[in-house]
């Protein structure tokens, strides 16, 4: 098994999204805990989440927001049907159920794109090595092509494809929440095509729904990883993966640590959620930073890296 070369992105998500998130992340990085961070560029900390990346040189990308918060573009702020009637994007699944009724027009949603791209290169001086979907979006119908445009326009290489190994067998996950995850596994296999087309990559394997929040665990990332790679490496050899024995399997952990968000400061114009003021945070936080993970990386010989680095 172990002739495998494997890199390990471990990808802080919504960075940006408040000091004390911040904070959280840039803690976990420092710990060697987290390799990767994704930006919201509509958080209310964005631009001091962009300085603290650049002065601890931490590999960033973009977390694209379509369902949480203002929107950044100043055009779509005040009429646009990315909005509901409180002026705020329609929420994670207020989002799928506008897009399922028809009412999102997509050229709003590629300007809104194309705005969250611009400024993030504005606040970080570079672009995104990589971009993904906050709540997962970008692999929703209709949002995968325009996004995939996108991507293309900007020379954005890599994305986040989130089919996780071994989510089925997940018992410990709520019924409401596995619905969710399902459905977001959906979208992806049928975003597959949609990507390749445009020659936009991602990691080999993604993980990350499995062991989110109070689901978080040493040893649960850790089996995650194992029945990953089992599954990569008994996969039959195809053209585009000769001989996956000897080859270097990359997988993307995607993670939300943080210190809890305390009301009215954070989130992304509406203030902070639930998710982000719960113990859960702090919970994957403090998991993370566990010298038992890290040495259990060393001794499998898993590289933790970024995206650049791939």
């Amino acid at each position: 098994l172990r002739m495998l070369q494997v890199k390990l992105i471990v990808t802080g998500d919504d960075f940006g999204y408040c000091p004390r998130r911040n904070q959280g992340i840039v803690d976990c990085f420092l710990a060697g805990a987290v390799s990767n961070v994704s930006l919201l560029v509509n958080g209310s900390a964005a631009a001091d989440a962009a300085k603290l990346a650049r002065r601890y040189n931490i590999p960033i990308g973009l977390h694209a927001n379509l369902s949480e918060g203002s929107p950044v573009c100043e055009v779509l702020k005040t009429n646009s049907s990315l909005l509901n009637q409180d002026g705020f994007f329609h929420g994670k699944m207020g989002f799928r159920t506008a897009l399922s009724k028809g009412l999102l027009n997509m050229s709003e949603v590629k300007q809104e794109l194309k705005a969250q791209v611009e400024l993030f290169h504005e606040l970080t001086g570079h672009l995104p090595p990589h971009m993904d979907g906050h709540q997962h979006v970008h692999v929703l119908p209709e949002v995968r092509h325009v996004f995939a445009e996108v991507l293309e326009e900007y020379g954005i290489k890599y994305t986040r494809v989130p089919i996780e190994p071994g989510l089925h067998n997940c018992d410990w996950i709520p019924p409401s929440l596995m619905d969710f995850y399902l459905g977001v596994e959906e979208d992806s296999f049928k975003t597959v095509d949609v990507f390749t087309r445009h020659g936009i990559r991602w990691p080999d394997i993604y993980i990350g729904l499995s062991t989110m929040g109070k689901n978080m665990s040493v040893s649960n990332i850790w089996s995650a990883i194992e029945t990953a790679i089992v599954e990569f490496t008994s996969r039959a050899p195809s053209p585009a993966h000769p001989t996956p024995q000897s080859r270097t399997v990359t997988i993307e952990l995607m993670v939300h640590p943080g210190y809890p968000s305390v009301p009215p400061v954070g989130g992304c114009g509406e203030g902070p959620d639930d998710f982000s003021q719960s113990w859960e945070r702090l919970h994957e936080l403090q998991t993370l930073i566990k010298p038992e993970l890290q040495s259990h990386y060393k001794t499998q010989s898993i590289q933790l890296c970024s995206f650049k680095d791939l």
